[in-house]
């Protein structure tokens, strides 16, 4: 069954001249007609969707035809729908047909006559003649120039530049805001003012709890990301606050119900800094290497999110890698930015990069780390990073899956000598008073370039 009527295939058979027309013709061609109407007005009613209307056009009709590689109709385009009147030819055959506009005919007569268009006519001229431009009517002059030039230019620009070229009337168009609810507001001022400035322990971490698993904050994460990088950029002295937005990020990260793809380009920054800042906190703290926590709360966290959103962002990795690794190898550096490179390398790269990327440089990074040994009031970092080393054999040690040979099991001043060669005499002593036949077999056989 078709809901087209087959005597109008009929009518329009005949219309061309086919007199007698078969029945099962007739239904098939009406069912093809009708799925083709059918196609028309989908793709038609896609246009009236996108222009943001609910009342069909001739013009969506018109655009739907295009697309469908068919010749469009003319003759209907009109801003407004056209108004359809019904007329009965008889029981059960209704003829649809536009209703013509009744206008006034004294109106029409008396009503002013349209402007003529002016002719179109084309001219050439020298824009310019070797970098010189000529002094004609086409070409602006410098006055005009000038005026251009306080003309104000995109939603920002000042109006009184503009007031000074004549121009007293300039209509700016404002700037866009998000505006939050009183609600939303509240909530942040409640937030931060709980992590930063809330002396109950127990205070703060009801908020961070908050950030974990509110699910109706996702308005406030832009303002949250802003709100970190300030704080890590003016407060590089003050580790409390420091740590308190790794905390707050940390948190945001944690809430499932949020989309923080977008950005990680911005969370990352104030990560970095606060993982390989070359000074972090002002020094006089009780604890002088308070600092190397905030680094391995930061590893974690930088480590958490290329695990989350590596798979987005593909050089992700690589270039966490190379940063770190070029703060590593920057002898200007200090030992809390070393230490924060190397943690973050083995958070990042595992095993594999610690034997690609630091192992081959350990030798050339023994000279720095003797010197800071022998130094009092940087031999406490020096230890540090010497500790973040042996950490990495370690994890060397683990995933290590050849088994340590008779060659690399004795006790040999040889083999001393030769872990020393590879690695350096500051951490190939410490590897080799270890007494760890794995991860003796496992620096000897890395390939050290």
């Amino acid at each position: 069954m078709s809901v087209w009527n087959p005597e109008n295939i009929r009518d329009v058979a005949e219309s061309m001249g086919v007199s007698s027309l078969n029945n099962d013709i007739a239904s098939a061609l009406a069912r093809d007609v009708e799925f083709r109407i059918t196609q028309v007005l989908d793709e038609a009613l896609k246009f009236m969707r996108h222009g943001k209307r609910t009342t069909l056009t001739t013009q969506d009709i018109s655009q739907a035809l295009r697309v469908l590689n068919v010749e469009p109709l003319y003759g209907y385009e009109s801003t407004r729908p056209l108004r359809f009147g019904e007329a009965s030819l008889g029981p059960g055959q209704p003829l649809f047909y536009v209703e013509d506009e009744e206008v006034d005919f004294e109106k029409l007569i008396n009503a002013p006559l349209p402007k003529v268009p002016r002719e179109i006519s084309v001219t050439a001229h020298w824009l310019a003649v070797e970098g010189v431009q000529p002094s004609i009517p086409q070409n602006p002059t410098t006055a005009d120039a000038r005026q251009q030039e306080l003309l104000p230019k995109g939603p920002g620009a000042n109006t009184n530049l503009a007031a000074l070229a004549g121009h007293d009337t300039v209509s700016v168009k404002p700037l866009v805001k998000h505006v939050l609810s009183k609600e939303l507001t509240l909530y942040f001022d409640r937030i931060i003012g709980a992590i930063l400035h809330d002396t109950s322990e127990e205070n703060r971490l009801a908020a961070l709890a908050s950030l974990r698993t509110d699910p109706g904050i996702h308005q406030l994460v832009p303002y949250f990301t802003q709100f970190v990088a300030e704080k890590v950029t003016h407060n590089l002295k003050d580790l409390f606050v420091l740590t308190q937005m790794m905390h707050l990020i940390s948190a945001l990260l944690d809430n499932p119900s949020l989309y923080l793809e977008p950005y990680v380009q911005s969370i990352i920054p104030s990560a970095l800094t606060c993982l390989i800042g070359k000074r972090l906190g002002s020094g006089t703290e009780a604890n002088p290497l308070a600092h190397f926590d905030l680094r391995e709360l930061v590893a974690s966290l930088i480590n958490a999110i290329a695990r989350k959103y590596g798979a987005e962002y593909k050089n992700l990795r690589p270039r966490l890698a190379r940063t770190l690794l070029k703060n590593l190898l920057d002898p200007n550096k200090s030992f809390g930015s070393h230490y924060g490179a190397l943690i973050g390398l083995n958070g990042l790269a595992g095993a594999e990069g610690f034997r690609t990327l630091v192992l081959p440089n350990l030798k050339y990074y023994d000279v720095l780390l003797k010197e800071g040994l022998a130094d009092e009031t940087r031999k406490l970092e020096a230890e540090m990073v010497l500790g973040a080393i042996l950490r990495g054999m370690h994890l060397l040690e683990k995933e290590s899956k050849g088994m340590a040979n008779r060659e690399h099991s004795n006790g040999s001043a040889e083999l001393k000598e030769a872990v020393q060669e590879r690695i350096g005499e500051v951490v190939g002593a410490h590897v080799f008073e270890l007494g760890h036949p794995k991860m003796i077999a496992a620096v000897m056989n890395a390939s050290v370039y």
